[in-house]
């Protein structure tokens, strides 16, 4: 198991934020319940195919041509403005209950956190701040300043010089199983934590530690040995249930 880290990064959507308050939205602007979903499941794996090809869009670009895509597919007319109002509604996106907890638990041990994110930083920020959790937030990485989207390599780095450059003591916490493999690859430490709608693939690295709730996540980060003591990355976690 990795040693107790200085920083811990969050993903921002579906692990800090949650995006059922948009479900409404989509259906008053013609499109299905379940279209929520498929939008950011579409937008990933267009933002990661863009990078594999060696090409960047900013999320709100690429999530701007998946929404027109789904509302021509939905028997929408083009309508840029109503696309405009739909991503302008991201900005309104609630925290999960066990966000400030979690927050709150880690900074009373003196633990630094950070949020890595797909998104705009000006976006995430004011999504934080609306919440009052960038009280709690030292730092939020975007995606932007690599030009690269997760879980390519370049972005954990940047987290990591970001942190103070030390790879062993920063530590990842993800919903998404993609993220948590693509921390591990780059050889941060991980915690994975259950969302109802999210599972973890058995093809992915497995997490250091996992919870299911992030409450649950910062007890057990807050649980690793001291950054003194000897750490043994070759224990590995059970996989997820």
């Amino acid at each position: 198991m990795p040693r107790r880290p200085a920083v811990v990064a969050f993903d921002a959507i579906e692990t800090l934020f949650s995006l059922a308050p948009l479900r409404p939205r989509f259906q008053a602007a013609g499109l299905h319940a379940e279209d929520l979903e498929l939008f950011l499941a579409r937008t990933l794996r267009d933002g990661v195919a863009l990078t594999a090809s060696g090409v960047f869009h900013p999320f709100r670009a690429v999530a701007a041509g998946v929404l027109a895509g789904l509302r021509s597919e939905r028997g929408q007319t083009e309508d840029p403005a109503a696309v405009d109002r739909l991503l302008d509604a991201l900005a309104e996106v609630r925290p999960c209950p066990d966000a400030e907890p979690a927050f709150i638990r880690l900074r009373e041990e003196g633990v630094r956190i950070l949020v890595l994110t797909q998104g705009a930083l000006d976006v995430t920020r004011e999504m934080l701040r609306r919440h009052r959790l960038d009280a709690f937030v030292e730092r939020v990485v975007s995606i932007e300043e690599v030009g690269r989207w997760k879980p390519c390599r370049e972005v954990y780095d940047r987290l990591v010089d970001v942190a103070g450059g030390d790879h062993a003591r920063v530590l990842l916490v993800s919903a998404h199983d993609w993220d948590v493999h693509g921390a591990a690859r780059a050889n941060l430490a991980t915690a994975w934590v259950k969302r109802p709608s999210l599972s973890f693939s058995p093809v992915m690295g497995r997490p250091d530690l996992r919870g299911g709730s992030l409450v649950e996540v910062a007890q057990a980060i807050l649980g690793l040995p001291p950054a003194g003591a000897v750490a043994d990355r070759g224990a590995a976690a059970p996989p997820p249930g």
